[in-house]
């Protein structure tokens, strides 16, 4: 399962949970911490 996670969500959670979700990331690792909602949404990596 991918989990993509709001820019808001700090960094060390992610780390904790990689072991369960190795796909997790956050927006900003993706660099698109500035894209709308929808944008977000959409995005497929």
């Amino acid at each position: 399962m991918s989990l993509l996670f709001d820019q808001n969500i700090f960094f060390r959670i992610i780390s904790k949970i990689k072991f369960n979700f190795p796909e997790a990331k956050q927006v900003k690792q993706l660099g698109i911490e500035n894209y709308s909602d929808v944008e977000i949404r959409k995005y497929k990596n």
